[in-house]
């Protein structure tokens, strides 16, 4: 008995069907969200941060208390009353001045034939370079200060190595100031054929105080910042107010 086959319309449905099941795509895979993981956020922060605080860091500005320099305390003491390194137990309670040092520099010990003949109280040198150097002297009876011009001779009556930078200088400057109590300065440029010199001087308590700054003029030329911050740097102090 032969089979019934199916009508016409039957078989268009059949197919139908068949086309709508292949035309179906596969269903996307579900993917969930991508998140760093807390410590690499963490991690990341936190160095973010640490570079912040550096570039904060690496442009301190400049203050009094530079660790580049110390301050020096000098008591303008006597002849008789000198004792060379360790004289004075406490510089800074009996200091008639101060100025700066450079970190490095080394104290030169002064002799009392030194200090009573021209009155050098205080010495320090570049120990790279050591006739890079700075300098006090002080003498005693001396009031107030001469005109600016005459000063600067009687300086050189004791001191050979000015007298001749004064007799080759190509060009000696000089300059009046006060301080903020009114205590009047000369300051003195000396530019000599060989070295370039500042010097900076007072009169307080009775007494003539005189600080040299000195070097060779190629030294100069490489250190002058530092140097007028050293000649900058001269004080007298009153140690009563310590």
């Amino acid at each position: 008995m032969a089979s019934a086959l199916p009508s016409p319309s039957a078989l268009s449905s059949i197919a139908s069907s068949a086309a709508v099941a292949v035309a179906k795509p596969p269903p996307k895979p579900f993917l969930k969200p991508h998140h760093k993981p807390l410590s690499t956020t963490l991690t990341a922060a936190a160095a973010a941060a640490a570079a912040a605080a550096v570039l904060l860091s690496a442009a301190p500005a400049p203050s009094f208390a530079d660790p580049m320099f110390n301050l020096y305390y000098g008591t303008a003491a006597s002849a008789a009353n000198y004792g060379g390194y360790g004289g004075n137990a406490d510089k800074k309670a009996t200091a008639e001045y101060t100025y700066e040092v450079p970190e490095g520099w080394k104290e030169r010990l002064v002799s009392k034939v030194e200090k009573g003949t021209n009155g050098t109280d205080s010495e320090f040198y570049n120990p790279k370079k050591r006739s890079e150097r700075e300098y006090l002297t002080f003498l005693s009876g001396f009031r107030a200060l001469a005109p600016v011009d005459a000063v600067l001779s009687n300086l050189a009556l004791s001191d050979v190595g000015l007298q001749d930078q004064i007799a080759t200088a190509d060009e000696v400057r000089s300059q009046e100031r006060k301080d903020d109590d009114g205590q009047l300065y000369y300051a003195y440029e000396i530019e000599g054929a060989g070295s370039h010199s500042l010097i900076s001087v007072t009169c307080a308590r009775n007494k003539l105080y005189a600080h040299f700054v000195t070097a060779p003029n190629l030294d100069w030329t490489r250190d002058q910042d530092m140097l007028r911050r050293l000649h900058d740097s001269f004080k007298t102090v009153d140690p009563s107010s310590s």
